[in-house]
């Protein structure tokens, strides 16, 4: 164990932080006056690297919350290593790397970056993790990792990124649509804290492509498999000691490829029919440029319908025609729609549906009279 230990607290000889180059005693004195005089995206940087540096063989980390109640989970710090390497290799990116850190670090996301530039000797810059991440950087990077949201925010400045990674959660159909343009390389990651972030990734803008619905492709030494609910297995023994049992139902084309259809939680039944809010949301991704989603309702005669959320400040002018073309079925199309001035979201930027829907209902005069 002894052998592990001297692989995570090794920095490598071109690992770079703001510009600086490194040593075991200045990396603890630098985390050090973060703690004691930065920003507080700083101090949780500095929290973080004295984590990282101790004897522990593990590191503690919190859960977003948005697929269930956020909870601490230990990582194997190896497993944090592996996963490193793994990015590395998959993306081709070798020692020197330019990197921008823009993700917080107190959730796992943020974290990996720190720890892929310790491992693999990239120069990372530190910026603002803030919704709109690129609005002061004027230097060109070969590697980021964003929210959906941040990117959203970021079209403008891409040209400053060479390959860019988005996680934290799905990336929302209508903004998928306007990505195919852009030079840079944007990749959508799958994963979740209990894997060290990404285990599969897909491309964004390939324009080669066809179609928005291209299956993921896994990392090495990653396979898939599905349960008896359809819902996606994880094996990844190089971050993971157990296999990972999620609630994402999946189509598996092969043991490293599947695509992905959506949360179980989410599903909606309506007049005995299951319906997939995250592939109806594709299609009607065409008809509508501002965020929203898509959920059931109690009904009494389906059981559930279809309805539709859609964050703006005016009321959303809604019409059944307005989807006529669209490749739905009857059910699939929303039979009224609700207008949300701010949806609720998880620190990463997540949409929260139930928490929505349960805000929107709740603020209504006399609820629950």
């Amino acid at each position: 164990m002894i052998i592990e230990n001297e692989k995570f607290i090794k920095i490598h000889p071109e690992f770079k932080l703001n510009g600086e180059r490194y040593t075991l005693d200045k990396l603890r004195k630098q985390a050090t006056f973060f703690i004691s005089n930065g920003e507080p995206y700083e101090e949780s940087v500095g929290v973080f690297l004295l984590d990282w540096l101790n004897d522990n063989k593990y590191v503690t980390v919190n859960t977003s919350g948005s697929t269930g109640t956020p909870k601490s989970i230990r990582l194997r710090k190896i497993h944090m290593v592996n996963s490193a390497i793994a990015t590395g290799k998959h993306f081709k990116l070798k020692e020197k790397t330019k990197a921008l850190l823009c993700l917080p670090t107190h959730f796992i996301a943020g974290k990996m970056m720190l720890v892929r530039a310790l491992i693999l000797g990239w120069h990372l810059d530190m910026g603002i993790p803030s919704t709109n991440p690129l609005d002061h950087i004027f230097r060109r990077y070969d590697f980021c990792a964003m929210t959906p949201l941040q990117l959203d925010n970021s079209l403008g400045r891409m040209h400053l990124l060479k390959k860019l990674i988005v996680g934290g959660g799905p990336v929302p159909p209508e903004l998928r649509l306007r990505l195919r343009e852009y030079e840079t390389k944007m990749y959508e990651t799958y994963g979740m804290t209990e894997t060290i972030t990404h285990i599969a990734t897909r491309r964004l803008n390939n324009k080669k492509t066809k179609t928005d619905n291209q299956p993921f492709k896994t990392l090495q030494n990653v396979t898939v498999a599905v349960d008896d609910r359809g819902c996606l297995i994880i094996k990844a023994p190089k971050v993971s000691t157990d296999p990972v049992v999620t609630n994402d139902l999946v189509d598996i084309i092969t043991y490293k490829k599947f695509i992905w259809k959506g949360r179980i939680d989410n599903v909606v039944n309506s007049g005995g029919v299951k319906l997939h809010p995250e592939g109806i949301e594709q299609e009607l991704a065409a008809y509508i440029d501002t965020p929203f989603f898509v959920a059931g309702l109690p009904d009494d005669k389906l059981g559930e319908r279809l309805v539709l959320f859609v964050e703006q400040e005016e009321p959303y002018a809604f019409a059944k025609a307005y989807f006529k073309d669209a490749n739905l079925t009857k059910l699939q199309i929303p039979k009224e729609a609700y207008t949300v001035a701010r949806f609720e979201r998880t620190g990463t930027g997540k949409i929260k549906r139930g928490e929505t829907i349960k805000a929107y209902f709740d603020a209504l005069p006399n609820a629950g009279a």
